[in-house]
């Protein structure tokens, strides 16, 4: 039924915007296959084709086709969408206009948007918009800027866990912390998805903790299953997740730490550093922000960083490395 719904519709507009006079309801009975076939001699009343084809009318009109009704000579009213009214304005964007919308299509060449953004931009660029950044003795459809920004989703949870964030859809999946030897499944109320230093997160209302939760992608074992009902919990405006998000991957920082960094590696952590020292022997010594996640983020380094302290990030990391040993 709404494919018959959307086709007549569809009938209806091209009626309407192919005319050069007004029609009247007479004309497009007659003239649409639809109403030809639901309202012919002896089917139904004229009343009830009336309400159809007002109900049509104001759904065309929801959808922006711009319908004018004339009164006919004969005291008979008439339907024309003229053409001029129904055109887009000319697209006009300045330099920085087009400049952002490049790059945001250039960001999400590796997801599942590309297609759609790949479309954007090719039906600019053949309503005469050149983007900023592009010369006209280059292929448009190549990449040329001395900086292609891509945001990496390799993660096969990413896909299924944007459109639950999308429809606001309940999920499950098995989740592997980093100090634990076995994925354990858990239940989410998916909020947003958010990068960070790299790494896809996504933040919600976690139903078996009973309260706001973070998980990164990456350790996201096996399928993202849908499930049938609605979120449980409020969800709370962008800001306050992203900083959510930002909080349980080490971003807030509530104090200092000092580590030991062998010398040549660990650029991410040496970009943060407050303070380095040379020790010697390949060690420098690191003074850096320490918040909720710094463990998880140091255990990536592996043999290449020491913890001095304080004491409880120190055991943090030894039981995520001993957890990691175990398999």
């Amino acid at each position: 039924m709404a494919i018959a719904k959307a086709e007549r519709l569809m009938n209806l507009a091209l009626c309407l915007l192919g005319t050069r006079r007004p029609l009247t309801k007479h004309e497009l009975r007659s003239s649409i296959e639809a109403y030809r076939g639901a309202f012919g001699p002896g089917s139904a009343s004229d009343d009830s084709f009336n309400r159809m084809f007002e109900r049509d009318k104001d759904d065309l009109r929801e959808l922006g086709l711009v319908i004018e009704t004339v009164d006919g000579i004969d005291g008979e009213t008439g339907y024309l969408a003229r053409r001029d009214s129904n055109r887009l304005p000319p697209i006009t964007l300045d330099a920085e206009e087009s400049a952002a919308l490049g790059l945001a299509a250039k960001v999400w060449q590796q997801a599942r948007l590309a297609g759609a953004a790949s479309g954007a931009l090719q039906k600019l660029r053949a309503a005469g918009m050149p983007l900023a950044g592009e010369r006209d003795d280059v292929d448009a459809g190549q990449p040329h800027s001395a900086l292609e920004p891509r945001i990496p989703t390799h993660e096969a949870a990413f896909e299924p866990l944007m459109l639950a964030c999308r429809d606001r859809r309940p999920v499950v999946f098995d989740y592997r912390k980093s100090n634990a030897a076995r994925p354990e499944q858990r239940h989410l109320e998916p909020w947003i998805l958010e990068c960070w230093r790299g790494h896809w997160y996504v933040a919600g209302w976690d139903r078996d903790r009973d309260a706001e939760r973070v998980f990164r992608l990456s350790r996201i074992t096996g399928k993202v299953r849908s499930r049938q009902g609605k979120f449980t919990a409020p969800v709370p405006d962008h800001v306050t997740v992203r900083e959510t998000v930002e909080r349980w991957a080490g971003e807030a920082a509530t104090g200092t730490a000092r580590i030991r960094l062998r010398a040549g590696h660990g650029y991410p952590l040496r970009a943060r550093a407050l303070a380095v020292r040379e020790l010697g022997d390949g060690w420098d010594e690191l003074e850096i922000p320490y918040g909720h996640g710094l463990d998880a983020w140091l255990v990536e380094f592996g043999p290449d960083v020491v913890v001095l302290e304080p004491a409880e990030l120190r055991t943090e990391v030894v039981d995520r490395l001993r957890a990691v040993a175990k398999g």
